[in-house]
């Protein structure tokens, strides 16, 4: 076949590409509802973090999964997946990481009460992470099909817990309050769980597959804290303290989110080896 072959130019209806991409889709769901032009940006770089949002979930929804079957090797690749995800959705902040007030300003009513805390899609990664929290779901009671699907990842095991069923079956002393617990309230750090993950960073003979799952387990959490302290920088810069949009507490609220680590008890076990 020659290299010098033209493409295929003329297809009988739309073309391959928009039928799997659905491009003229994603292309003509911005509606901005200002006259000012910096809108745009804004609106398309929200939607693109909800699709990274989506790819995150899906990632690590995987890996959970995996865990749970003791298939670390898919559990990994996953995880590894998602951590390029995360650079991709945590490098988004850019185009509005410099927003003076007057250029938020210029547009911000268009959000009317509109927050990015009612994201369904970055609920349930928070969700996977153990910051489980029923009064989430309240804003979604108006769309059945997106609180069912909250609801369900609020009962079910965060990706964390099912770390820690891992550990407990290959014979760590991961106690039986946090295997058994309420797996709707949220993930508070056990001093066994940190015990635990001292013991497996500080032996001699180390397990390197679980140092491998909790080296990406880090990875992860890092890049979940840069998201919500970038996602705190452009707040300052872009409203300073004033009350957030929707309500929210704005910085104050973003201020205490990034104070708290993913996985807490892999980073304080650190300081016991």
């Amino acid at each position: 076949m020659s290299h010098d072959a033209a493409p295929n130019l003329d297809f009988a209806g739309t073309t391959p590409y928009e039928d799997y991409v659905q491009a003229d889709v994603l292309t003509h769901l911005q509606h901005p509802l200002s006259d000012d032009p910096g809108e745009m940006v804004f609106l398309v770089t929200t939607q693109v973090m909800e699709l990274w949002f989506t790819v995150v979930v899906h990632e690590w929804e995987t890996a959970a999964r995996a865990l749970r079957e003791d298939d670390l090797p898919v559990a990994m690749d996953a995880l590894r997946r998602s951590a390029r995800e995360l650079e991709a959705l945590n490098a988004s902040w850019r185009p509005l990481a410099q927003l003076t007030p007057a250029q938020f300003n210029s547009y911000r009513s268009a959000l009317g009460e509109g927050s990015g805390f009612q994201s369904a899609m970055y609920r349930r990664m928070e969700f996977l992470l153990g910051e489980k929290s029923a009064s989430m779901l309240v804003p979604h009671r108006g769309a059945p099909r997106v609180h069912a699907e909250l609801e369900k990842a609020l009962s079910e095991p965060s990706l964390y817990d099912e770390v820690l069923r891992l550990l407990a079956r290959r014979g760590h002393a991961v106690p039986a309050e946090v295997l058994d617990r309420d797996l709707s309230q949220r993930y508070e750090p056990s001093e066994e769980v940190e015990r635990v993950w001292a013991g497996l960073y500080g032996a001699e003979d180390q397990d390197t597959e679980l140092m491998r799952l909790a080296e990406l387990l880090t990875d992860v959490g890092e890049l979940v804290w840069r998201w919500r302290n970038d996602h705190l920088v452009a707040t300052r810069r872009a409203m300073g303290s004033k009350v957030g949009t929707g309500g929210s507490a704005g910085v104050s609220w973003l201020e205490k989110r990034a104070r708290k680590n993913v996985f807490p008890e892999l980073w304080t076990a650190r300081s016991h080896v």
